[in-house]
């Protein structure tokens, strides 16, 4: 299934578009199905209210976050690094250029650190799912090599999601004996990530980076907002990924 037919269909079941449209639904029968009509407005506009209210958005990322934080290299030794994508800043202006995202750029920083931590070679892997000229391998192997200075040994920029991410990575490393790595990403995206790169055939230790936390709790984090209801879509994306990873194994 294409990036792009991939993305459509989770624009349908993620919010807000699912919970507007379950309002629209329950608005259009109201009047031939009063309880029914009822229970759809208010049900979906107490839950759109609910994914966009911080404390209980940022509660969910933190359910997909339950693993070890700093990975600790001297206990978990492995034989490589690898960064997985996370999205392209397209024609960025400053650099005349597309160049990797702020997701991208959290990952290769943690990266980067690793690698001057461990010594491990590194690869990167991500493709362009947009069929934009540059893959995202390419433009995480500029950053890492011209501004962290961390070398890149390989580059997979053929995948267009995660599972591909794990299956042309483990084509690529295979052929240099490379089983056991360090995987950084997200730590919302790990669990997802580990079952993908596990099935590829990986003796996986999580790196995860860009934990979800907070400074403290008071009034503002019970007021719905933007980045809300941004954390409960990664969440509910995240949650259906995990499901459909698992009905597939």
């Amino acid at each position: 299934m294409s990036w792009f037919v991939t993305n459509l269909i989770s624009a349908f079941l993620l919010p807000p578009l699912s919970l507007l449209l379950a309002a629209l639904l329950g608005l259009s029968i109201i009047r031939s199905h009063l309880r029914l009509g009822r229970a759809l407005v208010i049900g979906s506009l107490s839950l759109l209210w609910l994914c966009a209210t911080p404390y209980f958005a940022e509660g969910a990322l933190q359910l997909l976050e339950g693993l070890p934080g700093k990975v600790d290299t001297q206990a978990q030794p492995a034989d490589a690094i690898v960064v997985l994508g996370g999205g392209t800043y397209f024609n960025a202006l400053e650099y005349g250029m597309d160049t990797v995202s702020g997701a991208t750029l959290t990952r290769l920083r943690y990266a980067a650190r690793l690698q001057r931590e461990t010594g491990k070679p590194v690869l990167v892997t991500g493709g362009k799912p947009l069929g934009n000229s540059t893959s995202e391998a390419h433009q995480m192997q500029v950053v890492l090599e011209q501004e962290f200075k961390i070398p890149v040994r390989w580059t997979e920029d053929t995948s267009d999601n995660t599972l591909e991410n794990a299956r042309h990575s483990y084509q690529v490393l295979q052929h240099a004996g490379i089983k056991r790595i360090y995987l950084v990403t997200h730590a919302w995206h790990m669990p997802r990530s580990v079952l993908a790169f596990q099935a590829a055939g990986f003796d996986v230790i999580p790196a995860p980076t860009a934990f979800t936390t907070r400074f403290r709790t008071d009034l503002l984090s019970f007021i719905p907002s933007a980045g809300g209801l941004r954390d409960s879509s990664i969440f509910i994306h995240e949650a259906i990924g995990l499901l459909w990873y698992r009905l597939r194994a």
